[in-house]
């Protein structure tokens, strides 16, 4: 996704999208990765705007459940933008082979629970490693 004004990009995020199976249940998943905004146009709320639309797509998509890391210092930014933090959550990123923990770097797990579904489950989510596994590219969310 990108916020364009003026013909020039003022922030660009990618969302990726994988089926997640978690506590015996299958969710369409999506996250947020490579969430930039150019840097002498921040605090100008172009990067909420986008995680905000972003947020908004992936319900409107059907996927029950958003989730995705970020760096603890950005994580009352996301927390504005709708996002909820998942205590001691790990997402395992990588693959089942080459596994990428979300925990070998100072970083929080977030997510917003769009389906019934997922809302009913959402406490299985807090306190536990999350095999997300996107693959080589990719590696973490």
């Amino acid at each position: 996704m990108l916020l364009v004004a003026d013909g020039r990009v003022f922030s660009a995020l990618d969302i990726l999208s994988k089926h997640l199976v978690h506590d015996g249940e299958c969710f369409a998943t999506s996250g947020l990765s490579r969430v930039i905004t150019d840097p002498h146009e921040r605090r100008r709320t172009y990067g909420r705007q986008l995680v905000r639309a972003a947020r908004d797509a992936m319900a409107a998509s059907g996927a029950d459940l958003g989730i995705f890391t970020c760096d603890r210092p950005l994580q009352q930014f996301y927390e504005r933008c709708g996002w909820q933090t998942l205590p001691g959550t790990v997402l395992i990123g990588g693959t089942p082979d080459r596994p990428f923990p979300s925990d070998q770097f100072d970083k929080v797990t977030l997510a917003c629970f769009f389906s019934a579904k997922a809302r009913l489950h959402a406490p299985a989510f807090n306190q536990c490693r999350i095999a997300l596994y996107p693959g080589d590219i990719d590696r973490l969310w």
